[in-house]
């Protein structure tokens, strides 16, 4: 598998994000990416915890303050509420499939 860093981030194709179910104001998210990354200096600032697992594939995810994540099949990863992060980068072959779980919204 070959990670792209995000200065040569080229994604294959329209990442795909698909809702699976609406629970109790938490949703559930299939993500499938190839290639895909973050836009420079974009983050994720969400106001709810995030749980996702890479079903598929690799990607990594980096964080504020430079640390990064790299997941492979299997990994997880917890995301609290306002901690701004960003997808450094995803397998291309095979394609990065994400599950995600995202909780309500905090007040």
């Amino acid at each position: 598998m070959n990670l792209l860093e995000i200065s040569g981030c080229a994604a294959q194709a329209v990442e795909a994000h698909d809702d699976l179910a609406l629970i109790g104001g938490s949703r559930i998210e299939r993500i499938v990416s190839r290639g895909h990354c973050s836009p420079p200096g974009f983050w994720y600032d969400q106001d709810h915890d995030e749980w996702c697992m890479v079903l598929q594939g690799e990607g990594v995810l980096g964080f504020e303050d430079g640390s990064a994540v790299r997941l492979v099949a299997g990994e997880t990863a917890f995301l609290p509420a306002y901690k701004k992060h960003r997808v450094v980068s995803t397998s291309v072959d095979p394609a990065c499939i994400w599950l995600a779980v995202h909780g309500p919204g905090k007040e």
